[in-house]
């Protein structure tokens, strides 16, 4: 059998119709949100896929006005699934639905290509009103997130007392992650591929960014962030919650 081209014809849909593709690890909340964008008169699931190079394979082939991602997939990172499709399907917009905070993750998705966020705590309707919106191109986040960003635009005089994690890098933000959860440079160069030396720039790019001393203060601070992170998850009114043991291992934080 001959391989399929790399832009095949998109698959049959309703005319009219929206075509979204769905990338999400847990099957009920799948099946969730194809009932539910199904039943919109204006929308249709034309895929879906729980693998981020599942994912993509399935995007690129059935080219959806929109992919509604999720950041935790079996096999990698939803951010870097955002990078991969702004550059591979740039006629595809993305929209993230998560479990994660929306006060941190708003800015990383769309600097990775994603133009909204929605929480899978809130209603259903809302995340049909994000993918429409974004389907025209247009930006789909809470209030709280638009002001966020606004006050990022402002002097940093005027912005000081904003400072939050939301302000660093990908990899400061990961970096942070692991000191907060107790590891030591050399623990971090090695989980990440880095220098130790590198991971110390790091640290001090982390510490001049929050205003933040010395080492003391950088680890009482990633301390109380990675706690206030690690919260039980809600049942969402989307999906069912599932629980999973972690480990303190030197993984890459999700």
């Amino acid at each position: 059998m001959p391989k399929a081209q790399s832009k095949p014809a998109k698959k049959t849909s309703p005319p009219g119709k929206l075509r979204v593709f769905i990338a999400d690890d847990h099957p009920l909340m799948r099946l969730a949100l194809r009932t539910v964008i199904n039943q919109q008169p204006d929308l249709a699931v034309c895929g879906e896929a729980d693998t981020a190079h599942g994912a993509i394979q399935g995007i690129e082939r059935q080219r959806p006005d929109v992919a509604l991602v999720d950041l935790s997939l079996k096999d990698g990172d939803g951010l870097d699934l955002l990078k991969d499709l702004r550059i591979r399907c740039p006629d595809t917009k993305s929209l993230v639905l998560s479990m994660h905070d929306e006060a941190f993750y708003a800015e990383r998705v769309l600097r990775a290509g994603a133009l909204g966020f929605v929480s899978k705590n809130e209603a259903s309707q809302r995340v049909v009103e994000g993918i429409r919106q974004v389907a025209g191109g247009k930006l789909f986040l809470s209030e709280k997130s638009k002001a966020r960003l606004i006050t990022k635009t402002l002097p940093n005089s005027q912005r000081r007392e904003h400072l939050s994690p939301d302000s660093l890098s990908d990899r400061e933000i990961e970096v942070l992650d692991y000191v907060g959860r107790g590891f030591a440079s050399g623990e971090i160069a090695e989980a990440l591929g880095l220098s130790v030396k590198t991971v110390e720039t790091h640290r001090g790019h982390i510490k001049e960014k929050l205003g933040l001393r010395d080492a003391p203060q950088l680890v009482k601070y990633a301390f109380h962030w990675v706690q206030s992170r690690r919260k039980p998850e809600p049942k969402p009114v989307l999906e069912a919650s599932s629980g999973s043991g972690r480990k303190r291992s030197p993984h890459r934080p999700r």
